[in-house]
């Protein structure tokens, strides 16, 4: 299923399917993808073996992988697009990122312009506006909750992960914490049972004995 999903993202470009399934496919696709980028014999042979349609194949290998060639990852980027009507399954649009990679030089030549152009009340309010927009999604989380960092370090305190398509949540030392993105994180697997998350593999699984 997921390489043909793969097979219609590479033919189109983007495609609409359910949230789980566009997380679920974004690695598969993008390991093609890098088979593509080395571009020999044996990479093709490969990605045949899981991708039979040979015209997707040469569209992937000839036009995707080179348009690709100065970036180094995320090939993808999903955009949740809502709920969908009957199930209420989240949906998203899973497509490929085509745009040239920005150079070095471009990006120091930008940010000079925009320091020059900038004066201070801008500064302030551009400031301000990303505390506010915090704030706004603190208010709204459960309490003791709070959002991921933009490092994916967890926030000094919160050390239980959530993951929100699940409902499921994660303690430190437990089986699959490692592999886990937090999409929410909470100072306690009691808080997070709070907010209505279960353990995940069961509450034997999340009982980690303290060191």
């Amino acid at each position: 299923m997921l390489n043909n999903l793969s097979a219609q993202l590479f033919q189109h470009k983007r495609i609409t399917t359910t949230l789980t399934k566009a997380k679920r496919m974004r690695p598969v696709a993008e390991r093609f993808i890098t088979f593509g980028k080395k571009g020999d014999l044996a990479a093709r042979r490969r990605v045949l073996r899981s991708i039979t349609d040979k015209s997707v194949v040469h569209e992937l290998f000839t036009v995707i992988a080179p348009a690709m060639a100065e970036r180094p990852g995320g090939y993808t980027r999903i955009i949740k697009i809502g709920n969908r009507k009957g199930d209420n399954a989240p949906m998203a649009v899973i497509e490929l990122v085509m745009e040239p990679v920005a150079t070095k030089g471009a990006v120091a030549e930008a940010t000079k312009v925009a320091e020059k152009a900038a004066d201070a009340p801008k500064a302030e309010k551009a400031e301000a506006k990303p505390a506010a927009e915090e704030a706004g999604k603190s208010a709204d989380l459960p309490t003791g909750a709070h959002p991921p960092l933009e490092s994916g370090e967890a926030p000094k305190g919160f050390e239980v992960k959530g993951n929100a398509d699940s409902m499921k949540y994660h303690v430190p030392g437990s089986r699959w914490y490692a592999n886990t993105i937090a999409e929410i994180w909470f100072d306690s697997a009691e808080s997070a049972e709070a907010a209505g998350y279960a353990p995940a593999g069961g509450a034997a699984a999340q009982k980690v004995s303290a060191e």
